[in-house]
């Protein structure tokens, strides 16, 4: 499938809106290895603002996985409308490396959900720290997003389960505040499906079940996208959490998408190896038009991003779901 064309491009983009970006906010977490970092962007006027978690992924750049990365979605939904807040987890490279070997290093993984939970119990000082956003937000709106190993994390906020490798316990990390997620190229199943040296790297991954994942959930997983480094199922693979967890669950299948989706951590990055612009803003734009009909009961944003962009010969995707329409 060719790149979307002009049209359909501009149709992903949508008319621009101003937005407003505050970092970074610190937050003492106490426990936590260093304070949480975060920033947070949000539309310059309106009220009554849902909130978007956005979890970043593990990559190898140094700062897009941190706060400073993946402003080619938290823009676009910002300027949708959404309090887009992104934490810069303990994994994050743009840390000292000296925290690798720290207890739960160097992937955090447990930390990571935690942090979202600490935004959330905090949420009142974030809107009275960050100018002009006193009194604008939505706290009963919040939705959780994350990108490759993000995508973990919010499954985990979503419902998803594991089992800690230093105790043998089931890890149940689910927050109830969090009403819907948008999953980017997540891990799919474990068990045998990984690739040893993975799970032994990675144990959570191996035990994560999708089954007790209800929270609605929009997947979006590359038909490109095939991670040989953890297995052998190709691009399907990042497809299981829609067919593993219960529904209600939509799966956005991107045609030539790779594993960083066009390019969403950031702009013109070296990293991405299937960029396209036009594929970065139709996802963002169906993520943000997602969550807002799952916001607002009778929103026809989600039709309306699907009829623009997973309809005819230029379509970025094709959409599946399971439990009923996005309204």
């Amino acid at each position: 499938m060719s790149d979307p064309t002009t049209a359909t491009a501009a149709a992903a983009v949508g008319s621009p809106a101003p937005t407003l970006s505050f970092s970074p906010l610190v937050l003492p977490v106490p426990g936590r290895h260093v304070p949480l970092h975060i920033r947070v962007t949000a539309p310059a006027t309106g009220g009554d603002l849902p909130v978007i978690l956005l979890s970043h992924g593990q990559g190898n750049a140094n700062h897009l996985s941190s706060l400073d990365g993946y402003a080619p979605l938290a823009q676009p939904w910002a300027a949708a409308g959404f309090v887009v807040v992104q934490p810069t987890h303990l994994s994050s490279k743009s840390l000292s490396q000296a925290l690798a070997g720290l207890p739960g290093g160097p992937f955090f993984w447990r930390s990571r959900a935690e942090d979202m939970s600490h935004v959330l119990d905090r949420l009142d000082l974030i809107e009275q720290a960050v100018p002009q956003l006193a009194g604008r937000i939505d706290h009963d709106s919040v939705a959780v997003a994350g990108h490759s190993f993000g995508g973990f994390t919010a499954s985990l906020l979503l419902g998803a389960r594991t089992v800690d490798p230093d105790t043998g316990e089931e890890v149940d990390q689910s927050d109830p505040r969090i009403k819907a997620g948008v999953l980017l190229a997540a891990p799919g199943r474990g068990g045998d499906a990984l690739h040893k040296p993975m799970a032994e790297a990675m144990p959570y991954l191996r035990d994560i079940d999708y089954s007790t994942m209800t929270t609605p959930a929009l997947i979006v997983a590359g038909d490109k996208d095939d991670s040989t480094h953890f297995t052998d199922l190709g691009p399907d693979w990042h497809a299981d959490p829609y067919h593993l967890a219960p529904a209600p669950k939509t799966l956005l299948t991107v045609f030539g998408g790779e594993h960083l989706l066009g390019g969403i951590h950031g702009y013109d990055a070296y990293e991405t190896t299937d960029e396209s612009p036009a594929r970065v803003a139709a996802i963002a734009r169906l993520g943000a038009a997602y969550l807002r009909t799952r916001f607002h009961a009778g929103d026809d944003a989600w039709r309306t991003a699907q009829d623009g962009l997973t309809t005819g010969p230029d379509a970025i995707g094709r959409i599946d779901a399971k439990g009923g329409a996005v309204n």
